[in-house]
């Protein structure tokens, strides 16, 4: 082993100690498997699976070739090359540039990248775990390389001195060349940079100074490098072709007694390049961008290269993903459809309405040769999401109607939409509760991977409302779906009212034909079956005939399924009949009324009378025994079933006796008297002579007593959010005054209120607040306000303002008022300005009871107050609240945050 092997194994071994040594987490590191790492073009990448990070804090850190961890801010990502994005599904891209500030190089040719992260479930990273993950990648530069990041430019060019050719030198002075004033009166051993604002103005300033606000500069052997923020104070903004393109001018120079090394940076990155049109996102590139060419008169040759996620693409593939690449002398131009494979479409929800975005990360390499710099390589990096598409579900009613059975589909979407709860009638049901009840749910995947939900719902559910009118009965089901979008959460609803009308069978009269009753019934369905009291009316059953247009239902008028009924007018006999649906649920109730048919007394020749009396259908309850002739100690001889037979002789039981026309006629009355009172319900005259057959006469009515019944009420639980002119909260702003404009140095003041409630026991909590710069509740930047109930305190303190009683707040409990610091809110070093929108994650408890949904809010709740319970326990105990949009203007100020993933 020579001594220089030696000396690299030793410093190995120190930095091994040193990360170790550097580990500030309280958990022992673990393997680092799971985090895929890969070397992409000048730029190394690590990816994070969602499984590993959702809803977890990260931190991400540099090691240096000491092993100390350097946390990676957002200012230090700008400044030093690092790049964190996170996906729509919750995993993390992690990029490094190969000439990052912590890059261990080897000879300008192979560079390691070594991160520490920091995991934890929870905010404070107590619980972190630890994984360190180095990657080594070779590569091979050009002259120069320009990289435009999603978060920063960034140019390195070769600092090697040529020799001295004939013909090198120019009689025109080339810009940089004007930078050569400022060179000699520099400082003498010292690397400074001009930046060039203008043709005429400059501004230099020491490399330390430069490093201070923001810019990266760094030299290795052979190459210099510049590295800038999009909105650096020295980037000029230039029209370019059409596209605006943020540009930094430099030159860097070293001084000593004999030399001065000057040397020429420029980079220039678009920032308006991609447009949306119709169903296409086309990105426009120029490709000759001045400040780029300065010093060049010629580009001698040039090359396109174009690929997704950094991985380049050939041309059959473009050609199959339907890509359109045209790459002219003065512009490239990719056009990319919309859902083309690459990207992925992403289900989202905005003010609670169901939609898509496309997202897609491309790149455009050109590589091009000029008289003035040689080979350039320029790359520009895109994380592209199209706009929010609104795309309502669609509400199909798939219902059958001899099922009785409400079959409803509602889609299509995305296969990121869950459904969790539905809402029928006024009743709120999880999906399993649903299923207990007796509902089918479930989901169909289509061939193209979207999801459609299919809801049914027996008629007979008692959340299904009826009407009946005159030739039919109408169904209605009202629902509303509520679906959840993963992996953050996202909510939005789908209601609609579902109707199905059955008309109501036509029911012929009735007919008495040689002891037989029949009836016809029109308007079925086929798959209808038909009963006579409890039997199934069927040909084989000899009660049912049926051609193609009605069935005629025929029942022997002495049969049991016969029922015998009192009217104003007398007796009247009916043939109760029931229609069901294949499934057995009952679908109509029909009682077809009849003429009794001469059923006359029997007369026999010794006197004796004889006469039969069956159980009245409108007495349910009727007992036989309790028939009595005039005299009460008649009864009837002997009862079989629904049936009473009486037999007495002509000088029995009151039999009265009349003559008339020289016939003889015998008469008595059965009656049924009611238990309790003794009064008649029913009486039945029994007249007998010898001559002709007997009359019967019926005269009977009744009151039945009203059925007791019970209404529910049910009232929202509503909430706002509002903003008030001062910090009395006596004067809010108004929906004409939206949006409210703000300065920096205004504080917010908010009030959260319970709306249309009276019940005092009922106590509003604040779980968390936020701000966004979008309407879109879970859109990034995400600002925390208030965090798992406390107040939050970096840079500037949220605070919480008591609620009292007054003309105004009759329940303060109803009520959380909070103010806010709009210094707060952050984008790298600068304080944000511009639109910004509020939103509160609200718990409602019940003071009055314990419940562990309100006894987990946070910490800064005083236990007092938890000791409540939630008012929705059968669904999502939170409730979420925005607010209408506020415009912050600048104020000087500036502050870091450091660059962390809070949980989506």
């Amino acid at each position: 082993m020579t001594l220089a092997q030696k000396m690299k194994l030793l410093f190995r071994l120190a930095l091994l100690v040193a990360v170790m040594a550097s580990d500030v987490c309280t958990q022992q590191s673990t393997s680092s498997d799971f985090i895929v790492s890969s070397c992409r073009k000048s730029l190394v990448q690590l990816y994070l699976p969602a499984q590993n990070v959702l809803k977890k804090y990260v931190m991400f850190s540099a090691i240096d070739q000491t092993g100390t961890a350097h946390l990676i801010t957002d200012t230090l990502a700008t400044k030093c090359g690092y790049t964190i994005s996170y996906d729509d599904w919750g995993s993390i891209s992690f990029r490094s540039s190969l000439y990052s500030c912590y890059t261990q190089i080897q000879n300008d040719t192979s560079y390691t990248i070594s991160v520490k992260i920091d995991i934890a479930a929870r905010r404070d990273m107590g619980d972190a775990v630890t994984y360190i993950k180095a990657t080594s990648c070779p590569y091979v530069w050009s002259p120069r390389e320009i990289v435009c990041e999603t978060n920063y430019m960034e140019v390195s060019t070769r600092r090697k001195i040529p020799v001295i050719a004939e013909g090198i030198l120019r009689n025109e002075p080339e810009d940089w060349a004007t930078a050569f004033t400022q060179a000699v009166g520099g400082y003498m051993s010292v690397w400074q940079v001009v930046f060039h604002l203008s043709t005429t103005q400059k501004t230099t300033m020491l490399i330390d100074a430069a490093q201070n606000i923001g810019y990266g500069v760094n030299t290795t052997d052979s190459r210099i490098l510049l590295r800038s923020p999009y909105n650096a104070s020295q980037a000029v903004p230039q029209k370019i072709g059409g596209v605006t393109f943020s540009t930094l001018r430099t030159t860097l120079f070293y001084k000593q007694r004999w030399f001065i090394y000057l040397v020429d940076n420029a980079v220039a990155c678009p920032v308006d390049d991609v447009k949306f049109m119709n169903d296409w996102i086309v990105w426009t590139v120029p490709k000759s961008i001045s400040p780029l060419l300065t010093g060049a008169k010629t580009i001698q040759s040039s090359s396109v290269q174009f690929g997704v996620d950094l991985l380049n693409l050939t041309n059959a593939e473009i050609l199959s993903r339907k890509y359109e690449i045209v790459d002219s002398n003065t512009v490239t131009t990719a056009r990319i459809p919309i859902g083309a494979v690459g990207g992925y479409y992403k289900s989202r929800a905005v003010n609670f309405q169901y939609g898509v975005s496309y997202r897609i990360h491309p790149f455009l390499e050109n590589l091009w040769t000029d008289n003035g710099f040689g080979v350039t390589r320029y790359t520009i990096i895109k994380d592209i999401m199209t706009p929010f598409q609104l795309r309502p579900p669609v509400l199909t009613n798939e219902t059958i109607p001899s099922t009785q059975i409400f079959n409803v589909t509602v889609g299509t979407f995305l296969p990121d939409v869950q459904l969790v709860d539905l809402t029928v009638g006024d009743t709120v049901l999880t999906v399993p509760q649903g299923v207990d009840r007796g509902y089918v749910i479930e989901n169909i995947t289509q061939p193209n991977g979207s999801v459609t939900f299919v809801l049914k719902v027996p008629f007979s559910d008692e959340k299904v409302f009826k009407e009946i009118p005159p030739d039919g009965i109408l169904f209605i089901l009202n629902v509303t779906f509520g679906f959840t979008i993963i992996p953050y959460g996202e909510t939005f609803t789908t209601t609609g009212t579902v109707e199905c009308f059955i008309p109501q069978p036509i029911v012929g009269p009735c007919e008495h034909n040689a002891g037989t009753l029949s009836t016809s019934l029109g308007n079925l369905d086929p798959r209808w079956v038909i009963f006579v009291k409890d039997s199934q009316a069927t040909e084989g059953s000899g009660l049912l005939s049926t051609n193609q247009t009605h069935s005629t239902v025929q029942v022997p008028a002495a049969s049991g399924l016969v029922m015998n009924e009192v009217t104003s007018s007398g007796l009247s006999v009916t043939i109760p009949i029931t229609i069901k649906d294949q499934n057995g649920n009952e679908l109509y109730k029909a009682v077809i009324s009849c003429d009794a048919p001469p059923s006359p007394a029997v007369c026999l020749p010794d006197g004796t009378i004889q006469v039969s009396v069956k159980k009245l259908s409108s007495l349910p309850d009727m007992d036989l025994t309790r028939l009595r002739l005039r005299d009460n100690r008649c009864g009837p001889v002997t009862i079989d079933g629904n049936m009473a037979k009486f037999s007495f002789t002509v000088d029995s039981c009151d039999t009265t006796r009349t003559f008339q026309d020289n016939l003889v006629i015998y008469q008595n009355a059965i009656s049924y008297s009611s238990g309790d009172s003794g009064r008649p319900l029913y009486i039945m005259t029994v007249t007998c002579n010898y001559v002709t057959n007997g009359t019967l006469v019926v005269d009977y009515g009744y009151l039945d007593n009203p059925t007791p019944s019970a209404q529910t009420g049910i009232a929202p639980l509503d909430l706002v959010l509002r903003l008030s002119k001062g910090d009395r909260y006596n004067d809010f702003y108004g929906d004409a005054e939206y949006p409210v404009v703000k300065y920096l140095q205004e504080p917010l003041y908010f009030e959260v209120e319970l709306l249309y409630s009276s019940d005092p026991q009922l106590e509003l909590f604040l779980d968390s607040c936020w701000a966004t710069i979008a309407p879109d509740m879970r859109s990034l930047p995400m600002w925390p306000i208030v965090d798992n109930s406390c107040e939050h305190g970096e840079p500037y303190q949220t605070i919480f303002h008591p609620v009292t009683a007054d003309t105004r707040v009759r329940i303060p409990s109803h009520l959380k008022r909070f103010e806010v610091k709009t210094f707060t809110f952050m984008e790298g070093d600068e304080t944000y300005t511009g639109e910004i929108y509020f939103h509160c994650d609200v718990i409602i408890c019940d003071s009055s009871n314990l419940d562990p949904a309100c006894t987990q809010i946070g910490s800064c709740i005083p236990a007092r107050q938890r000791q409540g319970r939630s008012v929705d326990e059968d669904g999502d105990k939170h409730r979420l609240v925005s607010s209408r949009a506020v415009f912050l203007l600048a104020a000087q100020t500036r502050a870091d945050k450091q660059f962390r993933n809070h949980p989506q």
